[in-house]
């Protein structure tokens, strides 16, 4: 199916140059995004992006989190980004995801439409990471990035108002950083984790403290 002029993945494949290094997450998605025809199924994008899928899919459903969608929204979407960083978690190769979450497809125009707010944001960031003080020794980075993702990934299924998007772009910068090597960009996400679990700490102990003293001023 032909895309439409002036998209992002349109404009991504003027601009970017050939080039012997690893491509870029943002260039796989751009790639997928201008191949698309018909549906397009998370069992096609996990082929798609091979022993790459781990990370890249742990980046994949923490940007979906960050686009704009109704309450509750997260509940769902942050089920595959549970499963795959415990995967991560406990040293998996590739991602494995129930079939039920694998057949789930969008429409090409509509993947389309998600990897245009996703893919400028995610090349903004690329501008700046490159493999540097990445402190662990091969696939120990690995289990403990997944074990972030992982606490992180469940605070983003918490049913708390705007209280996923924080620990969301944590998770996003986390994976990123698996992928490039990049442990600045590591030690960045780890604060915005903390600081995200800070906050919503701080909401539900709010909530909790002025719902008990409401039950205080009614009885």
């Amino acid at each position: 199916m032909r895309q439409e002029p002036g998209s992002y993945a349109e404009n991504m494949a003027i601009a970017t140059p050939r080039q012997r290094r690893p491509r870029r997450l943002s260039e796989l998605f751009a790639q997928l995004a201008r191949d698309a025809n018909g549906e397009v199924s998370i069992a096609s994008i996990r082929d798609a992006l091979g022993e790459r899928s781990l990370a890249a899919f742990v980046v994949l459903f923490a940007g979906l989190n960050l686009i704009p969608a109704p309450p509750g929204a997260s509940a769902i979407l942050g089920v595959p980004l549970i499963i795959v960083s415990a995967q991560m978690l406990i040293g998996a190769r590739r991602a494995w995801l129930p079939g039920f979450i694998l057949r789930r497809s969008l429409s090409a125009e509509r993947f389309r439409a998600a990897m245009d707010w996703i893919l400028p944001r995610l090349a903004r960031i690329e501008r700046y990471v490159r493999p540097r003080f990445w402190p662990f020794w091969r696939r120990r980075g690995e289990r403990i990035v997944g074990t972030a993702a992982f606490f992180l990934a469940i605070v983003v299924t918490l049913p708390i108002p705007f209280g996923n998007w924080l620990p969301a772009f944590a998770t996003a910068l986390i994976g990123l950083s698996l992928i490039e090597r990049d442990g600045i960009l590591l030690a960045i996400g780890g604060v915005v984790g903390i600081a995200s679990i800070g906050i919503v700490v701080a909401v539900v102990g709010a909530a909790g403290f002025a719902a008990q003293a409401a039950l205080g001023w009614a009885f």
